[in-house]
């Protein structure tokens, strides 16, 4: 599925489809990089004030004509009202969409989440979560919540 044009060298960087990539934080350099394989709009579920987070990051997209929401999930706690926000971001947004957040990590989860709900299968979405990380198999004691966040998979 991967496009011989794709940035993949951004951190985490994953086409999920032809409508959806996801990755870790974004560079100054990336909003144009991102434009230039087609992205219409990203979704942002990272902190603001993280140290790694593009400043003006907004700002630089809607200077490319990128559409752009933040959804600001905090690590140690993702609840339903981020995901309901995530998913109706995702509906309303010009494809090809491209979400991020600092490792992948909150991305991933909230995908596993969505295509859980959308009916794919538990070995499929494994799978694709799995390629960044599966807060169920992981030592960092951060990701008991993340376990349990994606445990919700299967409704909003």
């Amino acid at each position: 599925m991967a496009n011989p044009a794709d940035p993949d060298d951004i951190r985490a960087w994953q086409r999920l489809s032809e409508a959806v990539t996801s990755s870790g934080c974004l560079t100054a350099a990336d909003p144009a990089r991102l434009a230039g394989i087609g992205v219409r709009h990203v979704i942002n579920l990272a902190l603001d004030d993280h140290p790694e987070a593009l400043p003006d990051e907004g700002e630089r997209l809607a200077a490319l004509g990128i559409g752009y929401s933040h959804i600001p999930v905090p690590f140690d706690a993702p609840a339903a009202m981020h995901f309901d926000a995530f998913v109706s971001a995702l509906d309303g947004a010009e494809h090809p969409v491209h979400v991020h957040c600092i490792m992948n990590w909150r991305v991933s989860a909230f995908l596993y989440r969505l295509h859980r709900l959308q009916g794919m299968d538990a070995t499929e979405a494994d799978a694709l979560l799995q390629v960044q990380w599966d807060p169920r198999h992981s030592d960092d004691p951060r990701a008991v919540v993340w376990a349990a966040f994606i445990a919700g998979g299967n409704s909003r």
